[in-house]
């Protein structure tokens, strides 16, 4: 089954950062939506998340807010 990855992050956030080192270490593709430089998928994030801290992680329709790596491998089937 092919995953489904968005990542909502900002360059400078080490948690982001960790988020897609451990997505790229399992080697699952993901999409990088950097919110810093995009107003609009800020608010796509904040629609989806209901809030403004990053990272949020959007796989497969299910919403993870901040790099919790078990629920980030559970949804992933990892």
């Amino acid at each position: 089954m092919d995953n489904k990855v968005k990542i909502y992050s900002i360059p400078t956030c080490p948690y982001c950062i960790r988020a897609k080192q451990f997505l790229k270490e399992n080697n699952i593709p993901f999409e990088d939506v950097d919110v810093s430089e995009n107003q609009e998928a800020a608010q796509e994030m904040i629609d989806k998340s209901g809030q403004m801290g990053v990272p949020v992680l959007d796989i497969n329709g299910e919403i993870v807010t901040g790099f919790d790596k078990d629920r980030i491998s559970q949804l992933l089937g990892l």
